[in-house]
């Protein structure tokens, strides 16, 4: 069994490599994709991401697992596979508009350091138009984030990124777990719960 690996936005493969390690350590072969979000456009970005999974997962069996970004950019191209994976996990993955992807959008520093797909987090009719998996999928929210009087969330459940509201997609198991947002590929409860998954 393969493990295709996404990693979330403005980070690299480097932040997946704790899971992906503890996965290999458990029997899984790993690839794990890279991009960046500043200079890459979304259609570019996604018809790479098919050509990886095609080519490197050939014949053989094997499971999505995703970081924020990372689950959009799978929700996209899991239609276009050839071959379908036999399940997905996504970990904190923005499923509408967040709240902090909509008010960061019209700041300059942001739109050139995210690109397109920084605005398209903003966007709630592409987020609303993204294809659900019709494979068995389980997303891991976070919920370490502050809350309350000195939030940003106020007293929603949150991992300091997006509330745990902002995961969910109907028809699909959701896991809090006590993680941020930026460290929750981390979090070692998750990678045993894949691997007794998969």
């Amino acid at each position: 069994m393969r493990a295709i690996i996404i990693h979330g936005m403005g980070r690299t493969p480097l932040s997946m490599c704790l899971l992906a390690y503890r996965l290999r350590s458990a029997g899984l072969k790993t690839s794990l994709f890279a991009y960046t979000v500043t200079f890459e456009s979304w259609t570019g970005c996604t018809k790479r991401l098919q050509a990886f999974v095609e080519r490197r997962v050939g014949n053989e069996d094997y499971i999505v697992v995703t970081h924020s970004l990372g689950s959009v950019l799978a929700r996209a191209v899991l239609p276009t596979l050839s071959r379908k994976p036999m399940s997905c996990f996504f970990l904190a993955p923005p499923t509408q508009a967040c709240a902090a992807a909509v008010k960061l959008a019209p700041r300059p520093w942001y739109r050139l350091s995210t690109g397109e797909m920084g605005q398209l987090l903003a966007n709630q009719e592409f987020m609303s138009s993204l294809p659900v998996p019709d494979m068995p999928t389980k997303i891991y929210a976070g919920n370490a984030g502050l809350t309350g009087r000195y939030s940003p969330f106020g007293e929603e459940a949150n991992d300091g990124v997006l509330m745990v509201k902002e995961t969910h997609i109907p028809g699909i198991p959701v896991q809090t777990v006590p993680s941020l947002h930026t460290f929750i590929m981390n979090n070692r409860q998750i990678a045993k719960d894949i691997v007794e998954s998969k």
